[in-house]
Parts: C-alpha cells; structure tokens; sequence
C-alpha cells in the first residue's frame, strides 16, 4: 500500500555532500519511522538513520556528525543530508518506513564517493 521512491544518489568525491530524498505516496495518513540504511559490497545491510514522527532522530556511529537526517511529515517526505562523505559511505542506499506494522522499503539510489 505504500510505495517509497529515492533520488539524489551519485558519484561524488570525499569530502563532498550529497542530499537524498525519500518520497512516500499511496493511501496513507502517517508514518511513525523513515529511516536510511545501506548496503555495501559484500557487508549486511546496515541502519544509518530513523526518525520518528516526533522528530526522534538515532544514528550510526559512522555517520554521526557527517549525514542528518530529517522528514517533512505533510510530505510523508524523509531526507538524509550527507556532508564530509567518505570512501566507506559508497553503498546502496535504501528508504524504509513502518506503517501500520509493516516495513515497506524502497528500490534504493547508490551512492559512490571516490576521486
């Protein structure tokens, strides 16, 4: 019922920044959690960040103080800002939301930093 669509992925170089998007669409009212993960080459998908309906943020220790992010809730839009971006950040990134006790992700945008 919900579909969830990225944008914003790329190449870019370290150091750079990067703004991802996170578009919620289908017959819903609310969302309580968005949140980013990411998949490398050959690692586990791993969570980066969520954000509750109240503006609760949680982290990655790998990303914190590097990439925030937040969500515009009339948009049922969540954003992931990523600035000093390192080698390491290059993976696929994938947009997933909870909604009435079920996860729905989205296709995922790749990100690659490298020079």
């Amino acid at each position: 019922q919900v579909q969830l669509v990225e944008s914003g992925g790329g190449l870019v170089q370290p150091g750079g920044s990067l703004r991802l998007s996170c578009a919620a669409s289908g017959n819903i009212f609310s969302i309580n959690v968005m949140s980013w993960y990411r998949q490398a080459p050959g690692k586990q998908r791993e969570l980066v960040a969520a954000i509750s309906s109240g503006g609760i943020t949680n982290y990655a220790d790998s990303v914190k103080g590097r990439l925030t992010i937040s969500r515009d809730n009339a948009k049922n839009t969540v954003y992931l800002q990523m600035n000093s971006l390192k080698p390491e950040d290059t993976a696929v990134y994938y947009c997933k939301c909870i909604y009435r006790y079920r996860d729905y992700w989205g296709q995922g945008t790749q990100v690659t930093v490298s020079s």
